[in-house]
Protein backbone atom coordinates (compact mmCIF):
# COMPACT_ATOMS: atom_id res chain seq x y z
CA UNK A 1 0.00 0.00 0.00
CA UNK A 2 1.43 3.12 -1.29
CA UNK A 3 2.29 5.64 1.41
CA UNK A 4 0.55 9.36 1.24
CA UNK A 5 2.73 11.94 0.71
CA UNK A 6 1.90 14.96 2.74
CA UNK A 7 2.49 18.45 0.65
CA UNK A 8 5.59 20.77 2.20
CA UNK A 9 4.24 23.31 4.23
CA UNK A 10 5.43 26.14 1.94
CA UNK A 11 2.94 24.72 -0.60
CA UNK A 12 -0.19 24.37 1.30
CA UNK A 13 0.56 28.02 2.45
CA UNK A 14 0.73 29.18 -1.05
CA UNK A 15 -2.44 27.55 -1.90
CA UNK A 16 -4.66 29.19 1.03
CA UNK A 17 -2.49 32.32 0.21
CA UNK A 18 -3.93 32.30 -3.39
CA UNK A 19 -7.65 31.20 -2.10
CA UNK A 20 -7.57 34.35 -0.09
CA UNK A 21 -6.67 36.68 -2.78
CA UNK A 22 -8.93 35.01 -5.51
CA UNK A 23 -11.94 35.48 -2.59
CA UNK A 24 -10.03 39.23 -1.99
CA UNK A 25 -10.10 39.50 -6.09
CA UNK A 26 -13.98 38.58 -6.21
CA UNK A 27 -15.15 40.65 -3.31
CA UNK A 28 -13.25 43.75 -4.56
CA UNK A 29 -15.05 43.47 -8.44
CA UNK A 30 -18.74 42.17 -6.78
CA UNK A 31 -18.88 44.77 -3.48
CA UNK A 32 -16.04 47.73 -2.86
CA UNK A 33 -17.75 49.73 -5.13
CA UNK A 34 -21.38 49.34 -3.86
CA UNK A 35 -19.37 49.56 -0.27
CA UNK A 36 -17.29 52.62 -0.90
CA UNK A 37 -20.80 54.35 -1.95
CA UNK A 38 -22.46 53.46 0.97
CA UNK A 39 -19.52 54.58 3.09
CA UNK A 40 -20.24 58.25 3.93
CA UNK A 41 -23.37 57.57 5.14
CA UNK A 42 -22.25 54.79 7.35
CA UNK A 43 -19.35 56.96 8.57
CA UNK A 44 -22.01 59.34 9.50
CA UNK A 45 -24.70 57.34 11.29
CA UNK A 46 -21.75 55.84 13.57
CA UNK A 47 -20.74 59.53 14.31
CA UNK A 48 -24.11 60.81 14.83
CA UNK A 49 -25.94 57.71 16.12
CA UNK A 50 -24.17 54.97 17.34
CA UNK A 51 -21.31 56.75 19.18
CA UNK A 52 -23.79 58.75 21.03
CA UNK A 53 -25.99 55.77 21.72
CA UNK A 54 -22.96 53.57 23.73
CA UNK A 55 -22.31 56.96 25.42
CA UNK A 56 -25.89 57.72 26.54
CA UNK A 57 -25.47 53.37 27.66
CA UNK A 58 -22.45 53.98 29.69
CA UNK A 59 -24.08 57.49 31.23
CA UNK A 60 -27.22 55.59 32.60
CA UNK A 61 -24.46 54.16 35.00
CA UNK A 62 -23.12 56.56 36.22
CA UNK A 63 -23.98 59.83 38.59
CA UNK A 64 -22.79 63.17 36.72
CA UNK A 65 -22.59 66.43 37.74
CA UNK A 66 -22.80 69.48 35.57
CA UNK A 67 -20.76 71.48 37.38
CA UNK A 68 -16.46 71.47 36.91
CA UNK A 69 -15.40 70.32 40.35
CA UNK A 70 -18.55 67.61 40.69
CA UNK A 71 -17.01 64.60 40.04
CA UNK A 72 -18.19 61.87 38.09
CA UNK A 73 -19.76 58.49 40.57
CA UNK A 74 -20.20 55.04 39.07
CA UNK A 75 -23.99 53.67 40.14
CA UNK A 76 -24.26 50.48 38.55
CA UNK A 77 -27.57 50.01 38.10
CA UNK A 78 -28.98 52.03 41.02
CA UNK A 79 -30.49 54.59 38.06
CA UNK A 80 -32.51 51.94 36.68
CA UNK A 81 -33.87 51.46 39.98
CA UNK A 82 -34.65 54.96 40.80
CA UNK A 83 -36.46 54.73 37.37
CA UNK A 84 -39.01 52.21 37.76
CA UNK A 85 -39.57 52.67 41.42
CA UNK A 86 -40.35 56.17 41.38
CA UNK A 87 -44.07 57.95 41.19
CA UNK A 88 -43.83 60.19 39.06
CA UNK A 89 -42.31 57.75 36.38
CA UNK A 90 -44.96 55.34 37.20
CA UNK A 91 -47.71 58.40 36.60
CA UNK A 92 -45.78 59.00 33.38
CA UNK A 93 -45.87 55.13 32.21
CA UNK A 94 -49.89 55.30 32.75
CA UNK A 95 -50.31 58.41 31.27
CA UNK A 96 -48.31 57.52 27.78
CA UNK A 97 -50.01 53.93 27.94
CA UNK A 98 -53.45 55.46 28.09
CA UNK A 99 -52.79 57.89 25.60
CA UNK A 100 -51.28 55.21 23.27
CA UNK A 101 -54.36 52.70 23.57
CA UNK A 102 -57.02 55.55 22.78
CA UNK A 103 -55.05 57.19 19.63
CA UNK A 104 -53.66 54.45 18.14
CA UNK A 105 -57.12 52.86 18.43
CA UNK A 106 -58.54 55.60 17.12
CA UNK A 107 -55.94 55.98 14.51
CA UNK A 108 -56.56 52.59 13.03
CA UNK A 109 -60.76 52.93 13.41
CA UNK A 110 -61.14 56.31 11.42
CA UNK A 111 -58.28 55.66 8.87
CA UNK A 112 -59.62 52.22 7.95
CA UNK A 113 -63.16 53.77 7.86
CA UNK A 114 -61.72 57.25 5.79
CA UNK A 115 -60.28 54.89 3.60
CA UNK A 116 -63.31 52.61 3.11
CA UNK A 117 -65.27 55.44 2.15
CA UNK A 118 -62.66 57.43 -0.22
CA UNK A 119 -61.86 54.04 -2.28
CA UNK A 120 -65.20 53.56 -4.57
CA UNK A 121 -64.72 57.49 -5.76
CA UNK A 122 -62.88 57.93 -9.21
CA UNK A 123 -59.14 58.72 -9.67
CA UNK A 124 -59.29 62.20 -9.40
CA UNK A 125 -61.62 62.42 -6.11
CA UNK A 126 -59.67 60.14 -4.25
CA UNK A 127 -56.61 62.30 -5.19
CA UNK A 128 -58.23 65.11 -4.25
CA UNK A 129 -58.98 63.34 -0.26
CA UNK A 130 -55.58 61.70 -0.29
CA UNK A 131 -54.62 65.77 -0.23
CA UNK A 132 -57.05 66.97 1.92
CA UNK A 133 -55.82 64.21 4.54
CA UNK A 134 -52.24 63.68 3.89
CA UNK A 135 -50.87 68.13 3.45
CA UNK A 136 -51.57 68.37 7.09
CA UNK A 137 -49.16 65.64 8.05
CA UNK A 138 -46.83 67.96 7.35
CA UNK A 139 -47.46 71.11 9.27
CA UNK A 140 -45.02 71.30 12.39
CA UNK A 141 -46.33 69.59 15.57
CA UNK A 142 -45.29 72.87 17.29
CA UNK A 143 -47.78 74.87 14.94
CA UNK A 144 -50.30 72.08 15.41
CA UNK A 145 -50.14 72.61 19.18
CA UNK A 146 -50.11 76.47 19.19
CA UNK A 147 -53.10 76.39 16.82
CA UNK A 148 -54.79 73.77 19.59
CA UNK A 149 -53.90 76.38 22.38
CA UNK A 150 -56.14 78.97 20.83
CA UNK A 151 -58.99 76.49 20.39
CA UNK A 152 -58.70 75.44 24.68
CA UNK A 153 -58.39 79.02 25.00
CA UNK A 154 -61.02 78.43 28.31
CA UNK A 155 -62.72 82.34 27.64
CA UNK A 156 -62.11 82.69 23.80
CA UNK A 157 -61.30 79.39 22.96
CA UNK A 158 -63.23 77.90 19.67
CA UNK A 159 -64.23 74.99 21.58
CA UNK A 160 -66.16 76.46 24.23
CA UNK A 161 -67.81 79.10 21.83
CA UNK A 162 -69.52 75.58 20.17
CA UNK A 163 -70.19 73.63 23.69
CA UNK A 164 -72.03 77.29 24.55
CA UNK A 165 -74.33 77.37 21.75
CA UNK A 166 -75.63 74.03 22.77
CA UNK A 167 -75.75 74.89 26.63
CA UNK A 168 -72.81 73.26 28.02
CA UNK A 169 -70.68 75.19 29.78
CA UNK A 170 -67.19 75.95 29.19
CA UNK A 171 -64.70 73.89 30.40
CA UNK A 172 -61.17 74.72 31.47
CA UNK A 173 -59.88 71.81 28.77
CA UNK A 174 -56.40 71.85 29.40
CA UNK A 175 -56.14 72.90 32.98
CA UNK A 176 -59.01 70.77 34.79
CA UNK A 177 -56.79 67.65 35.92
CA UNK A 178 -59.14 65.33 35.42
CA UNK A 179 -59.94 66.53 31.65
CA UNK A 180 -56.44 67.58 30.36
CA UNK A 181 -54.88 64.44 29.31
CA UNK A 182 -58.24 63.76 27.32
CA UNK A 183 -58.24 66.89 26.17
CA UNK A 184 -54.84 66.41 24.62
CA UNK A 185 -55.82 63.25 22.89
CA UNK A 186 -58.77 64.90 20.55
CA UNK A 187 -55.60 66.26 18.78
CA UNK A 188 -54.34 63.40 17.22
CA UNK A 189 -57.99 61.61 17.23
CA UNK A 190 -59.25 64.42 15.20
CA UNK A 191 -55.88 65.45 12.58
CA UNK A 192 -53.83 62.62 12.83
CA UNK A 193 -54.88 60.12 10.20
CA UNK A 194 -53.58 61.34 6.92
CA UNK A 195 -50.83 58.56 6.58
CA UNK A 196 -52.99 55.57 7.83
CA UNK A 197 -55.31 56.28 4.61
CA UNK A 198 -52.70 57.02 2.02
CA UNK A 199 -51.65 53.57 3.75
CA UNK A 200 -54.79 51.79 3.56
CA UNK A 201 -56.21 53.02 0.34
CA UNK A 202 -53.21 51.64 -1.30
CA UNK A 203 -53.69 48.27 0.50
CA UNK A 204 -57.33 48.23 -1.09
CA UNK A 205 -55.94 48.75 -4.25
CA UNK A 206 -53.65 46.20 -4.62
CA UNK A 207 -56.55 43.81 -3.53
CA UNK A 208 -57.95 41.13 -6.22
CA UNK A 209 -61.38 42.38 -7.90
CA UNK A 210 -61.91 39.08 -8.51
CA UNK A 211 -62.94 38.60 -4.65
CA UNK A 212 -65.16 41.05 -4.23
CA UNK A 213 -66.53 39.54 -7.98
CA UNK A 214 -67.10 36.41 -5.84
CA UNK A 215 -68.35 37.94 -2.91
CA UNK A 216 -70.88 39.89 -5.11
CA UNK A 217 -72.10 36.65 -6.35
CA UNK A 218 -72.88 35.50 -3.27
CA UNK A 219 -74.73 38.34 -2.24
CA UNK A 220 -72.55 40.00 0.02
CA UNK A 221 -73.36 43.19 1.38
CA UNK A 222 -70.92 46.04 1.57
CA UNK A 223 -70.44 44.81 5.35
CA UNK A 224 -69.67 41.72 4.65
CA UNK A 225 -67.05 42.34 2.00
CA UNK A 226 -65.03 44.64 4.55
CA UNK A 227 -65.16 42.06 7.14
CA UNK A 228 -64.37 38.85 5.47
CA UNK A 229 -62.76 39.88 2.48
CA UNK A 230 -60.42 43.71 2.95
CA UNK A 231 -60.21 43.69 6.56
CA UNK A 232 -58.28 40.07 6.75
CA UNK A 233 -56.20 40.96 4.22
CA UNK A 234 -55.53 44.25 5.53
CA UNK A 235 -53.74 42.35 8.09
CA UNK A 236 -50.29 43.75 7.00
CA UNK A 237 -50.64 47.34 6.77
CA UNK A 238 -52.53 47.58 9.78
CA UNK A 239 -49.97 45.93 11.66
CA UNK A 240 -47.44 48.59 10.18
CA UNK A 241 -49.99 50.87 11.20
CA UNK A 242 -50.54 49.87 14.67
CA UNK A 243 -46.57 50.03 15.64
CA UNK A 244 -45.43 53.06 13.77
CA UNK A 245 -48.77 54.31 15.56
CA UNK A 246 -47.13 52.88 18.85
CA UNK A 247 -43.73 54.15 18.48
CA UNK A 248 -45.02 57.48 17.67
CA UNK A 249 -47.46 57.93 20.72
CA UNK A 250 -45.05 56.71 23.05
CA UNK A 251 -42.85 59.61 22.04
CA UNK A 252 -45.33 62.32 22.13
CA UNK A 253 -43.65 65.74 23.25
CA UNK A 254 -44.54 68.62 21.50
CA UNK A 255 -47.85 68.34 22.50
CA UNK A 256 -47.10 68.19 26.16
CA UNK A 257 -44.38 70.51 26.28
CA UNK A 258 -46.25 73.47 24.40
CA UNK A 259 -49.67 73.52 25.73
CA UNK A 260 -49.40 71.78 29.39
CA UNK A 261 -45.52 71.00 29.93
CA UNK A 262 -46.94 67.65 32.04
CA UNK A 263 -49.36 69.22 34.45
CA UNK A 264 -51.70 70.13 36.22
CA UNK A 265 -50.87 68.28 38.86
CA UNK A 266 -48.86 65.69 36.51
CA UNK A 267 -52.44 65.02 34.79
CA UNK A 268 -50.02 65.01 30.91
CA UNK A 269 -46.59 64.12 31.89
CA UNK A 270 -45.20 61.49 29.92
CA UNK A 271 -42.16 59.59 29.34
CA UNK A 272 -40.49 61.28 26.72
CA UNK A 273 -41.23 64.94 27.93
CA UNK A 274 -40.23 63.26 32.05
CA UNK A 275 -36.50 62.50 30.36
CA UNK A 276 -36.64 66.10 28.92
CA UNK A 277 -37.27 67.44 32.74
CA UNK A 278 -34.59 65.51 34.37
CA UNK A 279 -31.96 66.15 32.10
CA UNK A 280 -32.33 69.67 30.83
CA UNK A 281 -34.61 70.79 33.93
CA UNK A 282 -33.17 69.08 36.61
CA UNK A 283 -29.57 68.53 35.01
CA UNK A 284 -29.58 64.59 36.23
CA UNK A 285 -28.10 62.88 32.80
CA UNK A 286 -27.38 59.65 34.53
CA UNK A 287 -31.01 59.45 35.45
CA UNK A 288 -32.25 60.83 32.11
CA UNK A 289 -30.30 58.08 30.24
CA UNK A 290 -31.62 54.81 32.16
CA UNK A 291 -35.14 56.34 31.62
CA UNK A 292 -34.64 57.18 28.01
CA UNK A 293 -33.28 52.99 27.67
CA UNK A 294 -36.32 52.24 29.52
CA UNK A 295 -38.26 53.42 27.45
CA UNK A 296 -36.65 52.44 24.58
CA UNK A 297 -37.11 48.80 26.33
CA UNK A 298 -40.43 49.20 26.77
CA UNK A 299 -40.98 50.36 22.78
CA UNK A 300 -39.49 46.94 21.90
CA UNK A 301 -41.20 44.73 23.81
CA UNK A 302 -44.69 46.30 22.52
CA UNK A 303 -43.51 46.27 18.96
CA UNK A 304 -42.59 42.46 19.52
CA UNK A 305 -45.19 41.27 21.21
CA UNK A 306 -48.01 43.37 18.11
CA UNK A 307 -45.58 41.62 15.66
CA UNK A 308 -46.26 38.47 16.93
CA UNK A 309 -50.12 38.88 17.70
CA UNK A 310 -50.66 40.88 14.48
CA UNK A 311 -48.63 38.84 12.21
CA UNK A 312 -49.82 37.32 8.77
CA UNK A 313 -48.81 35.44 6.21
CA UNK A 314 -51.48 36.49 4.00
CA UNK A 315 -50.53 37.11 0.57
CA UNK A 316 -52.59 38.21 -2.71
Amino acid sequence: MAERVALPPTRSGEVESRAFRERLDDFRQRYLWPYLFIAPMIILIAIFLFFPLVDALIISFQKIGIARDEATQWVGIANFVSTVTDSVWQRALLNTFIFTVVTVGADLILSLFLAWLIFPLSSSAQSFFKACYYLPVHIGGIMVALVWYWMFDPTEGVLNYLIGLVGVPHQNWIADPSFALQSLMLIPILSGHGAGVILYLAAMGAIPKTLYEAAEIDAASAWSKLKNVTWPLLKPTTLYVVITGTIGSFQVFDLIYVLTRGGPDFATVTLVYLVYQVAFEQYSFGLASAQAFVLAAIIVVLSLAQFRFLATDVEY
